[in-house]
């Protein structure tokens, strides 16, 4: 757009710190006239320019209150990185589709309201992205130009790369079979590498060597200490939980019994 290129460099670093992704914001995606675009509201920029992270860019105006980053946010609204938008429903049949959007005529920035990004930030990422492909395809298609050796380690290279992956599905086949043998001869069963298909690291999922394939044991500490708060409620707690009213137990021995109140009789001298 024009008026980005008429923005000022400080309200430029402004917009590409916003939109990169070292701010933090929380970017949703939303639909204006059948495309989509990114939108966020407007307490997620300020907490963005309130953040340790924006404090370090090189170039940038301080910030130190929500009303210097609503004013500042509200000049490069100026220049139309993003615009001021209403949301509305989804345009699917899903909840989870992107939601209609449409631009308010009266633009103005608050934290409340919601903003569609008109600016793609910086392209250079794009451009190498490109350019590597581009790199890529034209060695694959010169292939039968390259030197015999470059040939030759890019055959041992592929070749090395498909052993490892046959490694690993054999070590999965035997681990498999194995367990199956171990279940019927010695149950529960052995798992060979049990860590091998867990969420760890190249070492860790060779690490432990073998491992029985024993029922995870459910914590019973829940239910002990649910049973040690009951034992220390006071009895007013109890009172006050139960509206009023609660039932005491008592010991069921010969002194918590209440003594029987019975008629003595004593013989009295008689006075003469």
């Amino acid at each position: 757009m024009e008026q980005q290129a008429k923005a000022p460099p400080d309200i430029k670093k402004i917009a590409q710190f916003l939109r990169g992704g070292g701010a933090g914001m929380k970017v949703r995606v939303g639909a204006l006239n059948g495309k989509r675009l990114d939108y966020f509201k407007g307490k997620s920029a300020i907490k963005a320019l309130l953040s340790p992270a924006f404090a370090k860019v090189k170039g940038a105006p301080k910030v130190t209150s929500e009303a210097e980053a609503q004013t500042i946010l509200q000049a490069v609204n100026a220049f139309a990185f993003f615009l001021r938008v209403q949301r509305g429903g989804p345009t699917g049949s899903s909840s989870s589709s992107p939601k209609a959007l449409q631009i308010i005529p009266e633009q103005m920035f608050s934290p409340d309201e919601y903003y569609a990004w008109f600016y793609e930030g910086s392209q250079w990422t794009t451009y190498a992205g490109g350019i590597l492909m581009v790199a890529i395809m034209l060695a694959g298609v010169m292939f039968p130009l390259w030197p015999p050796i470059m040939r030759l380690g890019v055959w041992y290279l592929s070749i090395g790369m498909l052993g490892l992956i046959g490694l690993f599905f054999a070590i999965a086949i035997v681990r498999l079979i194995f367990y199956i043998i171990t279940l019927i001869v010695a149950s529960p069963g052995i798992w060979i590498f049990p860590q091998l298909f867990a969420d760890v690291g190249f070492v860790e999922s060779f690490i432990p060597l073998w491992e029985w394939d024993l029922p995870k044991k459910k914590s019973k500490k829940k239910k002990g200490d649910k049973k040690e708060k009951e034992k220390g409620k006071s009895s007013a707690q109890k009172h006050k939980e139960n509206g009023g009213a609660f039932i005491e137990e008592v010991d069921d021995s010969e002194q918590s019994r209440p003594h029987s109140r019975a008629a003595r009789v004593e013989d009295a001298e008689d006075d003469d």
